[in-house]
């Protein structure tokens, strides 16, 4: 099994601190046009539909209604944008890709904004993209890869509903993404393993979060 991500105790605490903080519904984006100025760095949440988006949101912030959380899938249809006070960053939680239980027009809408949103946004700075671990990589997981990899947006898989595994089945799925993500030139060359319903892996990934914030703060700060 590939080795986790090393994270120092002092990172571990620093994303403690940043998910501490009140984070709230900032705006929900259906268009394009709707989307708030780029002004931040945003992270966002990326996954085929019913793949635990907005549970993994809300078991970052430790808030069971941030995110508003269903088992039909195709229920989050627009781009939403949370944030916190004194933390210039938004987190976005994307509809779902894939089979959604919604009219044929309206799920073509909302590919086509998750595909602009992912070719064109200057401020996003990564990609979590949400795996279940009970499926692996999917066909349309890889087009969504080989957009991110053209528009040079780096992603770093996340798998979802590890709880769902023995550690032996565990063990090959990881290693099999991480295969996959050796392939991708925008790829991030290092998963995490997460369970929402059992908070393992939370800690790492909310110290994660705060690395990347830290390592792009510098490059949106405004000269005095």
């Amino acid at each position: 099994m590939a080795c986790p991500p090393r994270y120092s105790p002092a990172e571990i605490a620093a994303g403690d601190q940043l998910f501490r903080k009140p984070w709230r519904f900032v705006c929900g984006a259906p268009t394009h046009e709707a989307l708030p100025a780029a002004d931040r760095p945003e992270i966002a949440l990326a996954g085929r539909s019913n793949v635990g988006k907005s549970t993994l949101l809300n078991a970052l912030a430790g808030q069971l209604r941030l995110a508003r959380v269903s088992h039909t899938p195709g229920r989050t249809q627009g781009l939403n944008f949370f944030a916190t006070p004194g933390v210039a960053c938004y987190l976005v939680d994307m509809p779902g890709y894939g089979f959604a239980v919604a009219p044929k027009v309206r799920v073509a809408a909302w590919n086509r904004l998750i595909e602009d949103y992912l070719r064109g946004r200057p401020t996003l700075v990564r990609v979590f993209l949400l795996i279940d671990a009970r499926r692996g990589l999917k066909r349309v997981d890889l087009s969504i890869m080989r957009l991110l990899d053209e528009a040079a947006v780096n992603y770093q898989f996340v798998l979802t509903k590890v709880d769902k595994l023995a550690e032996r089945e565990l063990a090959a799925v990881l290693a099999s993404i991480e295969a996959a993500a050796a392939r991708h030139r925008a790829a991030h060359p290092m998963s995490l393993a997460t369970s929402a319903a059992e908070g393992r892996g939370i800690d790492m990934l909310r110290a994660e979060i705060a690395r990347l914030l830290t390592e792009t703060r510098r490059s949106f700060e405004k000269p005095a």
